[in-house]
């Protein structure tokens, strides 16, 4: 995930474009900030995924384990008592920007079999860590929940994507799926 791309410009004319100075979207909330550095962590195993399904006949798209992961995501915030439907199609967006990551792999590697793993993780031990950045990025939603429905909400969200992009040195293909894993976070 380490190398910064041209992608980056385009993030940060966003950011720029989005952010007043003086304004309170200047400095984004911790609150949102830890949304945008989980959904980046849980972007971050996609590449284990991948590994684990590369050379199987394991799918990229799996449809019965994307119900199981909306189904428990929606009963979690039922239990913390956030909006289940709503947590639902943020979720959707975190798997498809998940696959977006597991597909470039796979594109990546076919293109250059040398770069390809040789070894593979045990999807079911990924899958715990997974669940873990899973349960903890309802949570932030759910403790989020009034500021994710304010204006102010996409420049704080957007500033907070450009900070991890560069904190974490994302590449073009993990800048592209955090930009595709947050667009339903805000309500506007």
């Amino acid at each position: 995930m380490r190398n910064s791309t041209p992608l980056a410009v385009p993030l940060i004319a966003a950011a720029a474009l989005l952010v007043v100075p003086g304004s309170a979207a200047a400095a984004p909330t911790q609150s949102l900030h830890t949304v945008a550095d989980l959904s980046a962590e849980r972007l971050a195993t996609a590449d284990l995924v991948a590994a684990a399904k590369w050379g199987t006949d394991s799918p990229i798209d799996d449809p019965a384990r994307e119900q199981q992961v909306l189904d428990a995501v929606a009963a979690q915030a039922e239990q913390i008592g956030a909006d289940p439907a709503e947590i639902r199609v943020i979720f959707r967006d975190q798997i498809e920007a998940n696959k977006v990551v597991q597909r470039g792999l796979f594109q990546r590697w076919t293109a250059h079999p040398d770069e390809a793993p040789t070894t593979k993780p045990d999807l079911n031990v990924v899958r715990q860590k997974i669940n873990r950045i899973t349960g903890a990025l309802v949570q932030s939603l759910a403790d989020t929940s009034r500021k994710r429905g304010t204006f102010e909400c996409r420049p704080e969200l957007t500033l907070a994507a450009v900070q991890i992009h560069h904190e974490d040195h994302l590449d073009g293909l993990h800048t592209r799926a955090l930009i595709r894993a947050l667009p339903s976070v805000c309500r506007d």
